[in-house]
């Protein structure tokens, strides 16, 4: 947008402050030497909001690229330029950093229907009320029982400070080795995947399945993993 942006962002492991100083100062920095400029570039520091991706991913993704819409610059998605809805509607090839199969897997399992069915949900929904609504404690985009979860995930004794050096994610290892080490095939691509070394089509090339069979299995063992520290 003119002044901001909207960034739907997955991170296996709690670096988005990190992450988010870096990605800000770095285009700042650029983009004020290319034009003689100083000073902030976006307005106001970056506010996050987690998200219950089972139950508001879709709604989100469809109303982060009909802003432009909303506010009058463009008549179409399709026509504003510095959005992902063209790479996620097919039209265009995604940049290597782009992950649009997350979303696509929902629409159908061919890629052609799948980006047919997204340009039709997302035109349905120039109508459709803010996600924001059901925004509860300023935080959390999600039902009761997504909060009750994830404020239950939060030690009040650990410190909210930066992590150590040291504690920072290792290297991954090769897919083999999860293989391997591993006590199932869906044990391995979820290790594999909570890695961070890996994205899901990776992992649905190795493996030999479809997308969202990769996706299905990494939200079933993750929702099993909450629930085995909420019930020990």
């Amino acid at each position: 947008m003119d002044n901001h942006y909207h960034l739907l962002v997955e991170t296996p492991e709690g670096n988005l402050s990190p992450g988010m100083r870096q990605l800000n100062g770095v285009y700042t920095q650029r983009f004020n030497r290319l034009h003689g400029r100083i000073g902030h570039v976006f307005q106001g520091r970056y506010k996050s909001i987690l998200v219950d991706k089972n139950s508001y991913l879709l709604e989100l993704a469809r109303y982060i690229v009909l802003n432009p819409v909303r506010a009058a610059m463009v008549r179409s998605a399709k026509d504003w330029p510095w959005s992902s809805y063209r790479a996620t509607a097919g039209w265009i090839t995604a940049p290597a950093w782009l992950q649009t199969d997350w979303i696509l897997s929902a629409f159908a399992k061919r890629h052609k229907t799948a980006c047919e069915r997204f340009r039709k949900f997302v035109s349905e929904g120039k109508g459709q009320p803010s996600p924001w609504e059901h925004l509860r404690n300023q935080v959390f985009l999600g039902n009761e029982q997504f909060v009750a979860e994830m404020q239950a995930l939060i030690d009040p004794e650990k410190s909210l400070a930066e992590i150590p050096q040291g504690q920072k994610r290792k290297m991954a290892k090769p897919l083999g080795d999860y293989q391997m080490q591993c006590r199932s095939r869906d044990d391995a691509i979820y290790q594999a995947y909570r890695s961070g070394g890996y994205k899901m089509a990776e992992l649905s090339e190795y493996f030999g399945l479809h997308y969202s069979s990769i996706s299905k299995i990494i939200r079933r063992l993750e929702n099993s993993r909450i629930k085995t520290l909420l019930y020990p």
